[in-house]
């Protein structure tokens, strides 16, 4: 998770290894996405999108892991270049039921799902969910296995999706126990973001 780093950062990050980097506010990925063009990053876009933004998200990024409704999966492939590759979507659901965080309920998941499947320009990959902060480990697993689940029932299905993008730093190991594909780490690897005092 590369948002509020750099371009240096990144460039840092790039000739350590790195090939991955999630960024969850539009305009401050662009001219990153910009700067490192040619780099070999591939691009993931993580935060809440509205229709507004996804014309810069279809033609930026490599990935869309916050698709939440159907008008901005519509917006995102009427939007996709039609010489780039699809855009790889993951459908977001809010495992940890939190009023605050973005996502469709379980049970609308799969209809989604398969609604984004038949749009020229994307390729359905899996889901993304956020667990509860602070609750320890095992309500932790308890919630990434509901996506977990929610996978399995995509492949019973006949959707070809191979992509559980769960956990962050502090949680990822109840993510991968629980079979995340994708971890999102920022602070373990750049370390903490600054925080921006009040004037």
């Amino acid at each position: 998770m590369s948002k509020t780093r750099s371009s240096g950062t990144i460039r840092e990050a790039l000739d350590a290894g790195c090939r991955d980097f999630g960024e969850n506010y539009v305009q401050e990925a662009l001219p990153k996405v910009a700067a490192l063009s040619g780099s070999g990053a591939t691009w993931h876009f993580i935060g809440p999108l509205q229709g507004n933004k996804a014309k810069d998200v279809a033609q930026a990024f490599d990935w869309c892991h916050s698709i939440d409704r159907l008008k901005i999966a519509e917006a995102l492939s009427r939007h996709r270049p039609p010489g780039m590759a699809p855009l790889e979507a993951c459908i977001q659901v809010n495992i940890s039921r939190e009023a605050t965080k973005s996502g469709v309920e379980a049970a609308e998941a799969l209809p989604l799902a398969a609604a984004v499947a038949r749009l020229p320009g994307l390729r359905l990959r899996g889901l993304m969910g956020i667990a509860t902060p602070d609750v320890g480990p095992e309500r932790q697993r308890k919630e990434f296995a509901l996506l977990r689940g929610l996978l399995e029932d995509l492949r019973a299905e006949g959707h070809e999706v191979d992509t559980l993008s769960m956990g962050m730093t502090q949680d990822l190991e109840a993510a991968i126990a629980e079979g995340a594909t994708m971890v999102r780490i920022g602070t373990a690897i750049f370390g903490e973001r600054e925080r921006k005092h009040p004037a």
